[in-house]
C-alpha cells in the first residue's frame, strides 16, 4: 500500500471502512497525511470533496440494500450514517429523485455506483471509481 497514490490509498481506506463514520481528519490520521494535502489531491483527481463522495457511496450502498433486503428503512438510515429517516428520505430524493420507498417499490433498480459517477481524472492509468 505504501506505492499507492494518495488518493487510491483514501479510497481503498473508505471502502474497508464505509460503515463507520467517517471524515477528512479521521482519515488523514489513519493514512498518516495532512488533511490539507489529502483534500487537495482528492479534489484534484476526483473533482469533489471527500465529504461528497463518502456521501454518494453512503447512499449507494443504501440503495443496493433497499433493493436486496428487507431492512427497514429507519435502519438502512441509521447505518448509512443519518440521524433520522427524514433526513435520510430527504438525501435520498436529492441522490434519486424519488423517496426510498418508491425505490424500494421499483422492479428495476439502478445504484448509481461509487460515489455517484465521480471518476478519477489521473491520466496515469490510475483506479476509475
Amino acid at each position: 500500500m505504501d506505492n499507492m497514490p494518495v488518493t487510491e490509498k483514501v479510497l481503498l481506506y473508505i471502502e474497508n471502512h464505509l460503515d463507520n463514520k467517517l471524515s477528512l481528519g479521521k482519515i488523514a490520521q489513519e493514512l498518516h497525511y495532512s488533511k490539507f494535502y489529502m483534500a487537495r489531491m482528492l479534489k484534484e483527481d476526483m473533482g469533489c470533496t471527500l465529504y461528497k463522495y463518502i456521501r454518494g457511496r453512503q447512499m449507494d450502498e443504501a440503495a443496493v440494500k433497499l433493493a436486496e433486503t428487507s431492512k427497514s428503512i429507519a435502519e438502512i438510515a441509521l447505518e448509512a450514517g443519518y440521524g433520522s429517516q427524514q433526513a435520510f428520505t430527504q438525501a435520498f430524493r436529492c441522490e434519486y429523485q424519488c423517496t426510498p420507498q418508491e425505490y424500494r417499490r421499483r422492479e428495476i433498480h439502478f445504484p448509481k455506483g461509487k460515489g455517484s459517477g465521480v471518476e478519477m481524472k489521473s491520466a496515469g492509468g490510475g483506479m476509475a471509481a
